[in-house]
């Protein structure tokens, strides 16, 4: 962009053009964004950095169940930033042990670790897995085995995406890690023919959300349960998105009543202004880690510790989860009714929905960027599925303006197409 003043960069009035073309040229080209640029934001609308406001209907995928700037997590972020922030975990901190307590509370497990993101708790999940197969199933010293759904998404180290079935994530990073035998997601019969003698851990899903915002089967969660029982497997299950109130219930394994063995979260657990993760265990799993075999300097800091606390007593009123499930009966149900000609298929579970695209229509991204025009931030995924998770604090009337605006956009593009 031509500089038209003598001042610096750094005092030029930031425009969307300017940040976009900054940016273009000192980040690293691993993400393609809608041309956006928020510079504020609160509960479920953002402002641009030229002024134009749009609701949020991505969230930050789950990382925002809570709203952008909710009260209650802003003050406790600034209480504890007036205290201390980070201690490494070579000391403990005041916060950590009720931290701690708290989750334990939450998830029903005797023991929780935390740690930042999202694919780091995965990780720990599957050491985890395969040091209680070792020290505790009697599986051979480095024959561990875990079996995962096809479709996945987990994260994006070398160890994940060595399973993944997404060539974008997989493709020009091998060589991957062995020990890990891919299924189709909400196929048991296909899980069960999967274990072995060395399996240690299946590692799933509750519900899809990059493959889709993908709902299993009736039943195929309790079926996985029932078979790690029977064989003796950890069900490891990654909550990081599905989980924290976005299905409508605090974790979507609750939905048929299914209590996995390992808890994964994420994303909304840091409230939507820090990274916060973790895993979370009873006893006779957790405890087969010892010190020095896992752990992370700013896992469980302070800090987090403070924001996640104030996140679990927002869940702990039921009001989140209540949100979810009444406005997303409401959400599917106007999706549901728009054109089939426009749209071919809608899943998803409380306030998290995949839009696939009839045949024909255009490209789920040029959707997504009529919308921006529209003022609504939604994501495209594998070219015809458009996911929408709003933070659970949007209002009816916001949604159905969503939706309005979603039709319109589909109409608008087929329409230049």
């Amino acid at each position: 962009m031509t500089q038209t003043t003598d001042r610096p960069a750094s005092a030029v009035t930031p425009t969307t053009e300017h940040e976009l073309e900054r940016a273009e040229a000192h980040s690293a080209h691993n993400y393609h964004p809608l041309p956006v640029v928020v510079a504020e934001a609160e509960g479920a609308w953002v402002t641009d950095v030229d002024g134009k406001r749009y609701l949020d209907m991505l969230a930050g995928y789950s990382a925002l169940n809570f709203g952008h700037r909710h009260p209650a997590l802003v003050e406790a972020a600034k209480q504890q930033l007036d205290r201390v922030t980070l201690t490494s975990r070579a000391f403990q901190h005041d916060g950590f042990a009720a931290f701690c307590e708290d989750l334990s509370r939450l998830t029903g497990k005797q023991a929780v670790l935390p740690m930042n993101t999202g694919a780091e708790a995965v990780e720990t999940a599957l050491k985890l897995a395969r040091k209680w197969g070792y020290d505790v199933k009697g599986v051979p010293a480095d024959t561990a085995h875990i079996v995962v759904a096809g479709e996945n998404f987990h994260g994006r180290t070398i160890a994940i995406v060595g399973f993944s079935t997404d060539p974008d994530a997989r493709d020009g990073f091998g060589p991957f890690a062995p020990g890990f035998t891919v299924v189709p997601y909400g196929d048991a019969e296909a899980l069960a023919a999967a274990i072995t003698p060395s399996t240690v851990g299946v590692l799933l899903e509750p519900v899809q959300g990059e493959a889709g915002v993908v709902v299993p089967p009736k039943g195929y969660l309790t079926a996985v349960r029932d078979i790690c029982t029977r064989e003796r497997v950890l069900m490891l299950a990654d909550e990081v998105q599905s989980g924290l109130g976005r299905t409508g219930h605090t974790f979507a394994c609750d939905a048929e009543g299914v209590v996995p063995d390992v808890y994964v979260m994420g994303k909304a657990l840091g409230g939507g202004i820090l990274p916060v993760s973790g895993i979370a265990a009873d006893r006779d799993v957790m405890d087969v880690l010892h010190p020095g075999q896992h752990g992370s300097t700013f896992g469980g800091n302070p800090l987090a510790c403070a924001v996640a606390r104030a996140v679990i007593a927002l869940l702990e009123t039921g009001e989140p989860q209540a949100r979810s499930r009444e406005l997303g009966e409401h959400l599917h149900a106007r999706l549901r009714a728009l054109p089939s000609d426009l749209v071919g298929e809608v899943r998803g579970v409380g306030l998290w929905a995949g839009v696939q695209l009839a045949d024909g229509m255009p490209r789920a991204r040029l959707v997504c960027e009529r919308l921006l025009e529209r003022g609504v931030l939604a994501k495209d995924t594998h070219e015809h599925t458009i996911r929408l998770a709003p933070p659970l604090v949007v209002t009816r009337e916001e949604l159905d303006w969503a939706v309005d605006q979603l039709e319109a956009a589909i109409l608008d593009d087929a329409s230049r197409g």
